[in-house]
């Protein structure tokens, strides 16, 4: 079963951006690359039972196991030390990235608290989005009373676009809701 999500790209948001941006080739038309949720942990050093709740909300949420990220230098004002986890991390791509952007797009972020929409500055100059969540229960699959604390995320939206308006008209077109 094909994801909804792609679908509605190659039936009418692919032809749609070719059009307005005039590409040659259908090849050249910017597509969802990939999709990567991370979330840090600072606290992780003095309570290493935080990151366990991390791993299995984040698998949860992508339907995927994450990495756990180690530091890769020592910090001593954080109390860091070589080699402890630090953060965890998803690299979605094909049938899960659609499925996990169809639900970021329509269930997830109408659920945030006073949304007004995503802002159109996050983009990198190469045609991708980073996006940063305040805490995790916005997605229905967190179980709120099992939640021993918030944690944020970053989910960053890698598009083979090369400018950042043809990735705008690609998420624009993609059901993204920006700010007017």
């Amino acid at each position: 079963m094909a994801a909804r999500l792609k679908e509605h790209y190659n039936q009418h948001v692919a032809p749609a951006l070719r059009q307005q941006f005039q590409y040659a080739s259908p090849m050249a038309v910017p597509k969802l690359a990939k999709i990567t949720i991370n979330i840090g942990l600072g606290e992780a050093t003095q309570n290493a039972r935080l990151m366990d709740g991390a791993v299995q909300e984040l698998a949860l949420i992508t339907g995927q196991r994450p990495v756990v990220n180690k530091a890769r230098k020592s910090i001593s004002a954080f109390k860091l030390r070589q080699g402890m986890p630090i953060g965890c991390s998803v690299t979605l791509r094909g049938e899960r990235m659609y499925e996990f952007f169809d639900r970021l797009v329509n269930v997830a972020l109408p659920r945030v608290r006073d949304f007004r929409g995503v802002s159109t500055k996050s983009f990198d100059g190469r045609g991708n989005y980073t996006l940063g969540l305040r805490d995790q229960l916005i997605f229905p699959e967190i179980d709120y009373a099992k939640v021993d604390k918030i944690k944020g995320m970053n989910v960053t939206i890698a598009t083979t676009a090369r400018t950042d308006p043809e990735a705008l008209a690609l998420l624009k077109a993609m059901g993204m809701p920006f700010r007017s």
